[in-house]
């Protein structure tokens, strides 16, 4: 049911209701483990079944969502075979389930922060630099790009006040940054990528900046309805698809997509967090 709530983007109450018809008809059967449930075609009906299914299954590939469906069905089914993103997906479900004394996401970041081998790393539409100062006192090199002289003047200053020496700050669009082709390891777009005007053109100029075997990560908002936030965020785009991430960095020749939903609002209007990374 999950799996079907990705691929389409549709409630499970209307998935719920397509697949209990589907099973009265006797078109697909079930199965249960846990508090999972499985569906899959039943292959044991008739010759008019079977070409009533065939022909729905033509008839589909006319439908709009048609394309977007397939994106994310090829992205699942990739997910699959990568228990290791599974089983993390299913600990940070957890994390904040039950207190645990010290135990943060604050101390985690910053354990992982020491881990970091010494990256040369673009941070895309930065704003005052909080990531890029973060990942700066580990890095080799921080390079801060963002399109406001406001923003880039502040984290600068910050940035001397600091110390740090190895973050720079340059005043930029993130669909064409001033950096030089294939001269950094890591690629970040953080909150930034619904700012762009082209998306997809910024995800290109991350494929040009980058290294071969450099990564792009890009941490964004799920596409949702919340129309104030343009007015309040100053957004272009109302989130992004899934399908639409994997498509951009396909196209500007990416591989090894991993796209995952990695956090959830509880509060209205509860935004989601989708995290994706690729390598060039």
């Amino acid at each position: 049911m999950n799996e079907l709530q990705e691929v389409t983007r549709l409630g499970q109450s209307r998935i719920s209701t397509h697949l209990g018809l589907l099973a009265d008809a006797g078109l697909v059967l079930s199965r249960r483990e846990g508090k999972r449930t499985f569906y899959k075609l039943n292959g044991g009906t008739g010759a008019l079944a079977r070409d009533a299914v065939q022909l729905a299954l033509r008839g589909v590939t006319e439908l709009p969502e048609h394309a977007a469906d397939q994106v994310n069905l090829k992205r699942i089914l990739g997910r699959r075979k990568e228990q290791a993103q599974v089983y993390f997906n299913q600990v940070a479900g957890r994390f904040d389930r039950s207190y645990g004394p010290g135990r943060s996401w604050q101390a985690f970041g910053h354990l992982l922060l020491r881990i970091l081998p010494p990256l040369e790393v673009a941070d895309l539409g930065s704003g005052e630099g909080l990531l890029s100062e973060l990942l700066a006192r580990r890095c080799k090199k921080v390079i801060a790009v963002d399109n406001s002289e406001k923003m880039v003047r502040f984290g600068a200053d910050k940035a001397r006040k600091n110390g740090l020496k190895n973050l720079e700050f340059r005043h930029g669009d993130l669909e064409n940054p001033p950096i030089a082709d294939a001269s950094v390891d890591l690629v970040i777009l953080s909150q930034a990528l619904h700012h762009a005007a082209e998306p997809a053109r910024a995800v290109q100029s991350a494929h040009r900046i980058l290294r071969p075997g450099g990564q792009i990560l890009i941490l964004d908002l799920l596409q949702h309805n919340f129309d104030e936030a343009r007015e309040l965020y100053g957004d272009r785009w109302l989130g992004l698809a899934e399908s639409d991430l994997h498509r951009w960095l396909e196209a500007a020749g990416f591989k090894k997509i991993e796209i995952s939903i990695v956090a959830r609002e509880e509060q209205p209007p509860h935004f989601q967090t989708i995290l994706a990374g690729a390598v060039k």
